[in-house]
């Protein structure tokens, strides 16, 4: 993947920093949030027309529909997400960035034009539907476990099931549906809403950056014409693949940019609080918290460098996601624990997003792939790697 090199990389990601800092930030205290307290459509098309105003909506993909670099896109990325609305405004957020990328990546042109295009334009939000209720023993870490089901019936494929945490389902136009048929797991483009999936249930979770929450759906006798599946039936796993190491990757990018806000904020607080008669920066204790901060930044920053990196060789970068994404989710929750530590009251009250930051950072642990998965999974490489050597 070429890009548009570092001078254009860093013009772009300076124009989305400063919009987000002067313009998307005044807006977290908005009330326009649902009783999950997750921002409603209404803010987020708001913050959207002012980032088309501004020239950063959808940053990472250029006019003529080409992607940033995997390396650029880190860095826009992580300017985007310098406020929790920042990904929202400049459409740049998952599910959606992650959907973006296999559309453009896999997408017919009769795809791009009717599912993709409204998305990049940021007038559509999307759903991926893929983990499914664990007390009924569908999928969750292992897609393998994946319970609904999809066959053919003349030119439509009908598809029956449930579905958990479907992110952004409620308010989306655009859905990408995981079903399984007798030649294995396939993927399908959706119009939404549509009558025969229906919301039952959208929980409360910690985390409330996301508009629509997490739903739990039923799907009944959903028909979809057989031009809307990607690729070949049993290809469903294959293309989700596509999709599966930049989104563990664009969240790590996301979430950094959150972190050194939060850290930001802290150091901030550091510098002004005054207790047993010196600031707070200059107590050991709180000094040596921040700059654990700097370090855990840097790592994390590093990290992503490097798994882009592997990304833009065209590699899948399976295993160096893995890495990433548990490296950069740990060495971030460090960081947001510091901040709330270094605050103290402060720190656990909505004043600031350092509370929010710390919560969606919790849960970014476990979306994407909960830690434990992503070890287990490179236990089994080591393994793999180590039965060649000695039997060679």
């Amino acid at each position: 993947m070429s890009g548009v090199g570092v001078e254009r990389t860093r013009e772009i990601a300076d124009r989305v920093e400063r919009f987000v800092r002067d313009v998307v930030v005044p807006f977290e205290r908005d009330p326009r949030r649902d009783h999950h307290d997750c921002p409603k459509d209404e803010l987020v098309t708001e913050l959207r027309e002012l980032a088309r105003a501004a020239g950063v909506l959808t940053p990472h993909i250029l006019a003529d529909g080409s992607h940033l670099s995997q390396g650029e896109t880190a860095v826009v990325l992580a300017k985007t997400g310098l406020s929790p609305l920042g990904p929202l405004a400049c459409n740049t957020a998952a599910p959606d960035e992650g959907n973006m990328y296999l559309l453009g990546k896999i997408g017919s042109p009769e795809i791009k034009e009717r599912f993709l295009k409204p998305l990049v334009e940021g007038r559509a939000r999307s759903a991926f539907f893929m983990t499914e209720p664990a007390e009924e023993g569908g999928a969750g870490s292992d897609p393998s476990m994946m319970t609904t089901t999809c066959r053919l019936d003349g030119n439509q494929w009908v598809v029956n099931g449930r579905k958990a945490f479907i992110t952004g389902a409620r308010g989306a136009k655009v859905g990408i549906v995981m079903a399984k048929a007798d030649e294995g797991a396939c993927m399908f483009l959706v119009d939404l809403p549509d009558p025969a999936i229906t919301i039952d249930h959208v929980p409360n979770t910690i985390d409330s950056s996301m508009p629509g929450g997490h739903a739990v759906v039923t799907i009944r006798n959903l028909r979809i014409p057989a031009d809307q599946m990607l690729g070949q039936p049993g290809e469903g796993f294959k293309y989700a693949q596509v999709r599966l190491a930049p989104a563990r990757l664009s969240h790590c990018m996301r979430w950094l940019g959150a972190c050194i806000r939060a850290n930001e904020i802290a150091t901030n607080y550091a510098n002004r609080r005054q207790a047993f008669g010196k600031t707070l920066i200059d107590h050991e204790g709180v000094g040596f918290m921040l700059a654990d901060n700097l370090i855990d930044l840097k790592q994390a920053e590093l990290m992503i460098s490097w798994c882009a990196s592997v990304l833009d060789t065209g590699s899948l970068g399976t295993n160096e996601s893995s890495i990433a994404k548990v490296a950069v989710s740990e060495a971030l929750m460090r960081v947001a624990d510091r901040c709330v530590q270094v605050m103290g009251g402060s720190g656990v009250t909505n004043e600031t997003i350092v509370e929010q930051v710390f919560r969606e950072v919790r849960a970014f642990r476990i979306y994407d792939g909960p830690t434990e998965v992503h070890k287990w999974s490179l236990a089994k490489k080591i393994k793999r790697d180590w039965q060649k050597r000695t039997n060679p």
